[in-house]
């Protein structure tokens, strides 16, 4: 194992499971201005923020919604909002087994997303989640990526050392961030070959 990295800490969307609104919209048939107007006043929201703060729960953030949205897309926005998770959740290819790759190799395995409170709903159905030691879901600390004072917290609530963390995440001003808070990381691009290469510059001797 690496003198230096010891945990690997995963986000969640783009890199655990795909998380797509437009799909998810889709398969409620909605498509052309309608599923415009989903995209930006359900996902794209500060409602929608507020959930993966935590500052806000489900139905006040739906409401908030409904007063931007025609009434035709209230049911519809109900549903995204409060079940989009009960849907499959499609893993993004690779993940999860380079995930049992490194809990074989003895690293300590981590989430640290930016979500809602539904998360322990549905985190046991994403693959790999066997894996993981500890999950750290934003909206349950009331702080949110990119804030420095995540990062911290999510060290002090798992007794790690920030230098002992390789993160990955697909936003490249979450892993900015992260490093200047003492983790290393990669940004993820959907490119596990590309990840596995990343690890090994850190250290970690997953297989190429």
């Amino acid at each position: 194992m690496s003198q230096t990295i010891r945990n690997i800490v995963f986000d969640m969307g783009q890199v655990l499971i795909d998380f797509n609104p437009g799909v998810f919209i889709d398969r409620l048939g909605i498509a052309g201005e309608d599923k415009d107007l989903l995209l930006r006043e359900v996902f794209r929201s500060v409602e929608w923020m507020c959930l993966d703060r935590g500052s806000m729960d489900e139905e006040a953030a739906w409401t908030g919604m409904c007063a931007r949205l025609p009434a035709r897309l209230h049911g519809a926005a109900r549903e995204l909002v409060f079940s989009w998770w009960q849907r499959p959740l499609i893993p993004i290819p690779g993940t999860a087994e380079l995930v049992g790759e490194l809990k074989a190799m003895g690293y300590g395995i981590y989430l640290l997303s930016n979500a809602s409170r539904q998360v322990p709903r549905y985190f046991p159905r994403i693959p790999g989640s066997e894996y993981f030691d500890g999950e750290f879901v934003s909206a349950f600390y009331q702080l949110i990526k990119p804030q420095h004072a995540i990062y911290r917290k999510f060290c002090e609530t798992f007794g790690l050392a920030a230098e002992s963390c390789f993160f990955v995440d697909d936003q490249p001003v979450n892993i900015e961030a992260a490093l200047g808070t003492g983790m290393r990381g990669a940004v993820f691009y959907g490119d596990i070959p590309r990840l596995r290469r990343d690890l090994n510059a850190a250290g970690v001797p997953v297989k190429l």
